[in-house]
């Protein structure tokens, strides 16, 4: 213990002590490859005293860099940008310790606050205060087999509800095979996949915060979302099957028509574009069916911020290279074409970018499908327990699966006393941890700036 005690102390007085050479201009990270390609072949045409070197990291790397920086007080990159997990982990102290600068009064000043889409600035706004500039809206669609669907005379425009979608589709999973299961499924959805479940909870008005970041999980609308999500999976009515996204397998069932429709993000269309293009001409995206009639008809899934270190020198210099990336028409078109994410910035929208025919997407402008769904995109929590908090939803999924198969209970109403039960053991969970953090035990003093 005294040697562990002495090498602490020297390793701590040599981080102070040891000289850090002077820095080459400004510097900036980011995990995506196709943002540090765009961004460098913009910023090469840039006056010089606007230019940045700019370093593409994996996002595990850049977590434990910003974090370490953060933590010490030592030197990190000037921008950072970071995704939603990642720039989460920064709020966890009080707001005087986060390594981001706060640019509330920025944005208000110049009117950004009112020109970028009002929701995307949530998973960076934390105690009422934004530390970053959204990169994204990240709406989400339903993409789904219109060669298969249209084949069948199938019209989608008689969907506007998640019953709807059932009750229109149904006729598709009539094939089955020499065991009596279906051949196909609709719905491209499991019970551990804690993403999708997130989606489909704020699409419902659900999810694990409320609009002053207190720990709200066991709510009727989670159970319901919850319970119906089970039906779905398992059991005599079941619509949904797994095709797990990012993988051959998962990409070969969905180019066999083993699920028709899929959860997609506007990321999501460049991930299929690039992956699995056997299906292009054969694919199309439609809102999403709502929980209700008049509902919401999408959510949001993913997302990525561009934030200024606090300790860097020069902030104003920074926020005009910061706004110039964020902001720049030509940097949204290319973003678009080559990666298919549409720009938050609604000065931006009416570009004739997002009214192109996608041959993909069957000819759709899809763009613009978008862009028209963006301003009912669903606020989220920057809270830095939403991973576990997600974690133990799909932890009460799982058990609910298992208490459903056990007892031959799928439907709904049956099982939403035990999808009750359930998140209330997570909401406990979680509240636990959250308690533990004096920072952020009474949030509720502060109101959000975009509720």
């Amino acid at each position: 213990m005294w040697v562990m005690g002495v090498l602490a102390a020297v390793s701590t007085a040599a981080v102070f002590a040891w000289p850090v050479p002077p820095r080459d201009g400004v510097q900036m990270w980011t995990f995506a490859r196709l943002h540090k390609v765009r961004y460098e072949a913009a910023i090469a045409e840039w006056p010089p005293a606007q230019r940045a070197s700019i370093t593409l990291l994996s996002m595990p790397a850049l977590e434990r860099r910003m974090l370490s920086a953060f933590l010490t007080q030592t030197p990190s990159a000037d921008l950072i940008e970071a995704e939603r997990r990642v720039a989460a982990r920064a709020f966890v102290g009080p707001l005087e310790s986060v390594g981001f600068a706060d640019l509330t009064d920025r944005l208000r000043a110049e009117g950004l606050d009112e020109d970028i889409n009002g929701p995307s600035f949530g998973p960076w706004t934390s105690r009422g205060r934004i530390f970053g500039l959204p990169h994204d809206v990240h709406p989400v669609m339903l993409g789904y087999r219109a060669d298969i669907v249209e084949a069948a005379g199938i019209d989608v425009g008689r969907i506007e509800t998640w019953d709807d979608f059932i009750r229109v589709m149904s006729p598709l999973m009539l094939g089955k095979d020499a065991s009596g299961k279906p051949v196909r499924f609709l719905l491209n959805l499991w019970e551990d996949k804690d993403d999708l479940l997130e989606v489909l909870l704020l699409q419902a008005g659900g999810g694990f915060f409320d609009g002053s970041e207190r720990v709200s999980i066991a709510t009727d609308i989670n159970a319901r979302v919850l319970s119906t999500v089970i039906a779905w999976c398992r059991g005599p009515q079941r619509i949904a099957s797994d095709a797990p996204d990012f993988t051959a397998s998962g990409n070969q069932l969905k180019v066999e028509g083993y699920v028709l429709a899929a959860l997609m993000p506007d990321w999501m269309c460049n991930i299929w574009r690039i992956e699995i293009p056997q299906l292009a001409g054969k694919v199309k995206v439609m809102p999403l069916p709502a929980w209700e009639k008049g509902g919401r008809r999408t959510s949001v899934w993913g997302g990525t911020m561009l934030g200024i270190a606090k300790a860097s020198p020069d902030q104003d210099g920074l926020w005009e290279i910061a706004k110039r990336l964020y902001t720049s028409r030509e940097l949204a078109r290319e973003i678009y074409r080559e990666g298919d994410i549409i720009t938050p910035v609604r000065s931006l929208w009416s570009d004739p970018v997002f009214d192109e025919a996608d041959p993909y997407f069957s000819g759709q402008r899809k763009g613009r499908m978008f862009i028209n769904l963006a301003p009912s995109v669903p606020s989220r929590t920057s809270s830095p327990f939403n991973t576990l908090a997600k974690q133990r939803v799909r932890d009460a999924a799982l058990s609910l699966s298992a208490y459903a198969q056990s007892r031959g209970a799928f439907d709904v109403e049956q099982l939403k006393p035990e999808a009750m039960r359930l998140l209330e053991i997570a909401e406990r969970q979680v509240r636990t941890q959250v308690e533990r953090n004096v920072f952020l035990t009474d949030p509720g003093e502060q109101p959000a700036v975009h509720p």
